[in-house]
């Protein structure tokens, strides 16, 4: 593999893979340390959102508090950094639920995605360039919004159909 640019959080190399012909093809991978999302229940159910900007897509969007992991950092220990940073809620109970790939064709991310309950109330701890608010709902108004299309972020609907699942069981 070649390195053929490395930024802050990833970084693009390409490798070479044989073909069923025998031929040599090109493949461009982002290299990505992985990241998590949280999924924040209230003691009476109600679910702890955020919106922000997304500078990628140039849309605000509700998600569910998420963030990547540093340098030789464990899962859970991105996923209490960021609900606090984000929603400031620290959680007692933090649960890895699954793992999933979140563009698995040309990208190396894995995303965990934890369940956080037993929340505790706190300040924010935001980066410079984080500008979010916190949104708090019932799980049948998230849902609708996104039938609606107003919530888009796939590991947002992944995560809310899943506590959708795991509460019809």
């Amino acid at each position: 593999m070649e390195t053929l640019f490395t930024s802050r959080i990833f970084k693009i190399v390409r490798r070479m893979i044989t073909g069923r012909s025998g031929t040599q093809l090109e493949r461009h991978i982002v290299v990505h340390p992985g990241a998590v999302v949280i999924l924040p229940i209230l003691d009476d159910n109600r679910i702890v959102l955020v919106r922000q900007h997304r500078v990628a897509v140039d849309e605000t969007l509700i998600e569910l508090p998420a963030g990547t992991l540093e340098p030789n950092e464990f899962p859970i220990a991105t996923a209490r950094r960021e609900l606090i940073e984000e929603t400031g809620y620290t959680a007692k109970t933090m649960t890895l639920i699954t793992t999933f790939f979140t563009s698995p064709g040309f990208v190396q991310e894995k995303m965990y995605l934890f369940k956080a309950t037993d929340l505790i109330p706190g300040p924010t701890a935001m980066e410079d360039g984080e500008k979010i608010e916190t949104l708090i709902m019932e799980l049948p108004q998230a849902l609708q919004m996104i039938a609606n299309g107003e919530i888009k972020d796939a590991k947002t609907i992944i995560g809310l159909y899943w506590l959708k699942l795991a509460n019809s069981e």
